[in-house]
């Protein structure tokens, strides 16, 4: 039997409440980020050596030189090939899926011409090179390989060369699996902030990359964070998050497993539920007290539940879309009956799963949105992971001489306002006497 929080927005302190539920510490504690600090300055000075030196300690891998641990495209091909028949079809399955989605995401270049010549417009290219960090060991995530490389092979990425811890050795063949579809150009078996240091700076075998994508744990996490500026991020991802808001006629068996299946990430997941039924709040957590003990992994979801977990009575659904635009969560399942008009209301979400039927894991898995999302309140200001984010836009501008004269004229009043003569000189040098 566990203890989930109830909340009424009734009560007069439920703010302080919401805010307290919601709060938590995503910086790295001082021994995590001199750790970190440290390995990203062998890395940068001593390149190969450095990371084959980490990768033994910590992964306890075998290896002479840094060369060895790269993994051949031909060997995940093979993994590819071997797998169980119904893991190769689901994971084709899904890769199509995801990449049909993504290719309505991306962006052509385009100009337009004024009246007097002068054109203007903006260029999309995609990046050179990518890194794709993947977990390993016991958290391998074949999807995740597929929603990182999907969007920046069809973004027009050049090179993407994946990373993935294998510890002791061990490989997870549905992870190579996954690359070989996804169309991964290089693996390497190492990890950690040795891994993201490589892909930021660069050693003799591991190309340096643009930006570097994909989760792991806190080192990843604060590597990622120390390495910005020299290489883009993809985000800094906090724990899970999943909030349902339900009119109460949907199955209360359905909803706790909903909220089971974010929980299951880990103890620091949150898993919210927002109705304006009271007796649905308790029938729902009669159902958490009755699956919890069918789960596999029941001591993670019971430990995620108590400390972070709600069931939250609203006065109505309006209220309801407040507290979840106020809450921006990563994964909003809408189980009403008229999600699309809901959905209009809602302001801050990483995704937005609507109808009865829609199970915030098919977005996970296969559905084709990205499941890469923003956590911890970041939905108020950023996105999906996207092809967007393998292309950048470069401004494009061809005056005239025409257009030279009026924008020279103004220009120049502006610089010598600022006292920046040679701007204004500049544009003054191209005017008609």
């Amino acid at each position: 039997m566990i203890k989930v929080q109830q909340l009424t927005t009734a009560d007069d302190d439920f703010q302080a409440q919401l805010e307290a539920l919601l709060a938590w510490d995503a910086a790295s504690d001082e021994t995590v980020t001199e750790t970190v600090k440290d390995i990203l300055k062998q890395v940068k000075g001593k390149g190969d050596a450095a990371v084959l030196d980490y990768s033994r300690r910590f992964d306890r891998i075998e290896a002479d030189t840094l060369a060895e641990l790269e993994i051949s495209l031909e060997r995940a091909q093979h993994a590819l090939e071997t797998i169980p028949a119904e893991q190769r079809a689901a994971l084709q399955a899904a890769a199509d899926r995801v990449r049909s989605y993504h290719e309505h995401q991306k962006q052509e270049s385009w100009t337009y011409t004024e009246a007097d010549g002068t054109v203007l417009g903006q260029q999309i290219t995609a990046l050179d090179r990518a890194g794709l960090y993947v977990p390993g060991g016991k958290a391998a995530y074949p999807s995740s390989v597929l929603m990182n490389a999907i969007p920046a092979k069809v973004a027009g990425v050049e090179e993407l060369i994946m990373v993935v811890p294998t510890p002791d050795g061990v490989v997870n063949e549905l992870v190579l699996a996954a690359a070989a579809i996804a169309g991964v150009d290089r693996i390497f078996a190492i990890g950690g902030a040795q891994a993201v240091a490589a892909l930021a700076y660069g050693t003799e075998t591991v190309p340096q990359v643009d930006k570097i994508v994909g989760p792991g744990n806190i080192y990843v996490a604060t590597a990622k964070a120390m390495v910005f500026g020299s290489v883009g991020i993809d985000m800094i991802a906090g724990p899970s998050e999943i909030l349902v808001i339900c009119d109460g006629k949907t199955n209360p068996e359905w909803v706790a497993m909903d909220l089971f299946s974010q929980a299951e990430h880990d103890e620091d997941a949150q898993s919210i539920l927002l109705s304006d039924d009271a007796e649905f709040l308790q029938q729902v957590d009669a159902a958490i007290q009755r699956l919890l003990p069918t789960m596999e992994r029941q001591e993670i979801i019971a430990a995620s539940m108590a400390e972070r977990g709600a069931l939250i009575l609203v006065k109505d659904l309006d209220e309801a879309v407040e507290v979840a635009n106020y809450i921006a969560p990563e994964h909003l399942e809408l189980s009403v009956a008229e999600p699309m008009t809901m959905a209009k209301k809602i302001r801050h979400a990483g995704a937005i799963f609507m109808g009865r039927y829609t199970a915030e894991a098919l977005g996970d898995y296969c559905a084709g949105p990205n499941h890469v999302l923003p956590t911890s309140r970041t939905a108020r200001f950023s996105s999906p992971l996207g092809v967007y984010d393998f292309q950048k836009r470069s401004s494009l501008i061809n005056v005239s001489e025409a257009g030279a004269q009026s924008l020279g004229q103004i220009a120049s009043v502006l610089a010598r306002g600022e006292s920046l003569t040679a701007h204004a000189r500049s544009a003054e040098y191209r005017l008609k006497d």
